[in-house]
Order: C-alpha cells, then sequence, then structure tokens
C-alpha cells in the first residue's frame, strides 16, 4: 500500500501536471470504484483543480465549490499519467480523470476490487475520511508515545495503524523498527524512556529520508512504479538477505497478505520470532535462536 512517502511523491508530481487544470471529464472502467452519490461524480466536471491534500494515505483532489475527489489506493492501486483522453484499456484500469493536458489513470492491480473514490462537499465531509492518526511532523515525543500507548499493542500493529499514526503502512514500519533497533512484537506498555526517543527519531528520520528521496525522483518524471520493495531498503522485503548493520540474514513473521522482515541480531536480541504458519508445522522444533536455524538448516 502507498505510504505517507508515496502519497507525497504522486501529490508533488500532481501540482505540476493539473495544479489549476480543469477536469473536464471522469470515466470510470469500473462502477465499484465510486463509493458516494452525493454530490454525483459530475458535480467534480467542468471545474478547476484548486488544492491538493493528503488525508491519511488518501490523496483529495480539490476543485472549485470545496468539492473533492478522494482516492484510496489500497494496496495495488497505482496512479499514471497518460496523453490527454488515454483509452481506459485493460482490466486493471478503473478510472481516467481528463484535463486539457493528460489523463491521470487509475489502475489496480490483481482480482481484489479494494481501491475507491469519494466524492465530498466540504472541509468537515472532507475531515470526516481522516482515519484520526497523528502526523509525525506535527506532534512531538509526548503526542507520538500518548497515541501508540493508547492501548497495548505491538510495535508494529500500532505504528501501521491509521488511526494512531497517520501515513505509516506494513513497508515503513519494518525501516522504522529496523532503525530504532526495536523488535516489532514488543509491547507498547513496555517501552523505555530511551527506546521511545529511538522510535521517534527514527520514524521522523526514516519518513524524511524517503519523502526526500522519492520527492526527488518525482520532479523528474511521474512515480509510474511505486512499489513497497525498493532495494535501497534495509529490512524489508530483503528476507533471507544480510542485515545492512550487522551482515546476518533478515529474518520474517508471514501473516495472511503481509509480512514483517526484522534483523533478529539487531532487532530481538537474536531471538527468532515465530512465524505463524511454519511453527506451527514445526511445534517444539522451532527454532528459538539464530543458531538453532543455522543448525536446522543444516538438517
Amino acid at each position: 500500500m502507498p505510504e505517507l512517502p508515496d502519497i507525497t511523491a504522486y501529490i508533488a508530481a500532481l501540482e505540476e501536471r493539473i495544479m489549476g487544470q480543469t477536469l473536464e471529464r471522469v470515466r470510470l472502467g469500473s462502477v465499484f470504484l465510486l463509493r458516494t452519490v452525493d454530490p454525483p461524480l459530475t458535480a467534480a466536471e467542468g471545474r478547476v483543480v484548486r488544492k491538493l491534500r493528503r488525508v491519511g494515505k488518501r490523496i483529495a483532489i480539490g476543485v472549485d465549490d470545496d468539492i473533492w475527489l478522494v482516492l484510496h489506493l489500497m494496496i495495488a492501486g497505482r496512479l499514471h499519467w497518460k496523453a490527454a483522453q488515454a483509452k481506459l484499456a485493460g482490466k486493471y484500469a478503473l478510472a481516467a480523470f481528463d484535463f486539457p493536458n493528460g489523463s491521470l489513470v487509475l489502475t489496480e492491480a490483481g482480482s481484489k476490487r479494494r481501491a475507491s473514490l469519494y466524492v465530498v462537499r466540504g472541509q468537515e465531509a472532507l475531515r470526516s475520511m481522516d482515519p484520526g492518526g497523528v502526523e509525525i511532523f506535527e506532534t512531538d515525543l509526548d503526542g507520538f508515545r500518548g497515541a501508540l500507548t493508547a492501548e497495548n499493542r505491538t510495535l508494529k500493529r500500532a505504528l501501521t495503524d491509521p488511526r494512531l499514526i497517520s501515513g505509516v503502512g506494513n513497508a515503513y514500519s519494518d525501516e522504522i523498527l529496523h532503525a530504532a533497533q526495536l523488535s516489532p512484537i514488543a509491547l507498547t506498555h513496555k517501552l523505555k524512556p530511551e527506546e521511545w526517543e529511538r522510535l521517534f527519531a527514527a520514524t521522523r528520520a526514516t519518513m524524511t529520508a524517503w519523502m526526500d528521496r522519492l520527492g526527488s525522483e518525482a520532479q523528474k518524471k511521474f512515480p509510474e512504479k511505486v512499489t513497497a520493495f525498493r532495494p535501497e531498503m534495509a529490512v524489508h522485503g530483503k528476507f533471507n538477505q544480510p542485515c545492512p548493520r550487522c551482515g546476518e540474514k533478515v529474518q520474517r513473521i508471514r501473516y495472511a497478505d503481509n509480512e514483517t522482515n526484522y534483523c533478529a541480531r539487531c532487532q530481538t536480541g537474536g531471538k527468532v520470532l515465530a512465524d505463524r504458519s511454519l511453527s506451527r508445522l514445526l511445534g517444539a522444533d522451532w527454532p528459538r535462536t539464530l543458531d538453532e536455524l543455522e543448525a536446522l538448516k543444516k538438517k
């Protein structure tokens, strides 16, 4: 799912292309994309784009008369800048937003249709789209800690909950926790003051670094290949590859459609965290340490 750095890169690229432009027409390739009926989608057509805003992990396009088109890309939704009146070709094309200078095309890979488009009017309606998580660059350490300790959760779950922290998802949470040298399953109510300081600093530093990197790329060309797996990442998507800090192989915890990547030596004191499916299979034979894991591989 595109997260804070990806969404800000999209918005930077869109500012150059659609700010001040007239939204001539919106073409839907899937009727399931649009989740609202009032105001109608046609209410945004023929109006000039005046504002672009990030609302959590959503992109909000504001046109005249305080009408907002709010896009939630979810996991597989992506934006593409095409020539004007580009065809909505293929089963993955969900919508095209036509401007005089080009068309913004929304696609979604896979068979599950999770991406969504909402049309709302007014600031109150737009604010209602925000899950409510604190903005990492608009809060201090106390506000950050207060949000994450609202409930006693694992750090991984707390960081990726949009009601607690805005814009952080599966990929960047892995990078943040690695930078902070904290276990993804550490409980928020058990963190020490110095660990909170490391986590807060790592969250800001990680997001800043990636926002700068992706923002710079967006100035050169439209971000067509937004992905959660980037070669410059330290641990996310790097299972079995060497940790850039210590050289130990990156481990993972798999669950549903996601996985958590971490370095056992840097983050968990050498403890290998139980993978839900494999630990059930191996039972008491599940390796608890890196040494046990290596021994198991040699059998």
